[in-house]
């Protein structure tokens, strides 16, 4: 496995987190329309999990898509969902096809949520794991892809515009 540099790895974490604190606002007021750049989008609703049960049978849902499954031959590949013992960070293991999640932390079950399991799906859908970088622009079009077909067009276009607004370059 070759070792790729991941430079983008800050920015499109720094746009996650802004994406996220859009959903969560919009949770929280009861308000899902939000502007950007002018325009005024109603953002859809972004599931939220309970267990890693419920993550592990919509990952299998979004793997078992014909869609998805036409677009990436890894999503014949099984993923396994396992707990996190950090509260920090989700990851993907890709040497076992494991998606590790942080359950709860403080009250709070940020990670067990729609897009964080979307982003390590795109971990997983990449065609030769290691080859380029893990968020490249490659892993960004991907991501894209994901959100736009499953969350929805308005959540991806939040989230590209943001992406773009940190930096982030796509494939």
């Amino acid at each position: 496995m070759v070792s790729v540099r991941d430079t983008q790895r800050a920015k499109v974490y720094d746009a996650e987190q802004l994406v996220r604190g859009m959903f969560d606002r919009a949770d929280e007021h009861g308000s899902r329309t939000v502007e950007l750049y002018g325009s005024h989008l109603t953002l859809p609703i972004e599931r939220r999990f309970a267990s890693v049960a419920s993550v592990q049978s919509y990952a299998d849902k979004v793997l078992a898509l014909n869609w998805v499954r036409a677009q990436w031959d890894r999503a014949g590949t099984a993923v396994r969902v396992r707990s996190r013992a950090g509260a920090t960070a989700a990851h993907y293991e890709a040497a076992e096809g494991v998606l590790a999640v942080p359950l709860h932390s403080g009250g709070r079950a940020w990670a067990l949520r729609e897009l964080v399991v979307l982003h390590e799906l795109a971990h997983h859908l990449e065609s030769a794991p290691g080859s380029v970088a893990p968020h490249g622009p490659e892993f960004c079009a991907r991501y894209l892809e994901l959100v736009d077909g499953i969350i929805g067009p308005e959540a991806a276009l939040v989230l590209r515009a943001t992406m773009l607004g940190c930096g982030v370059r796509f494939g």
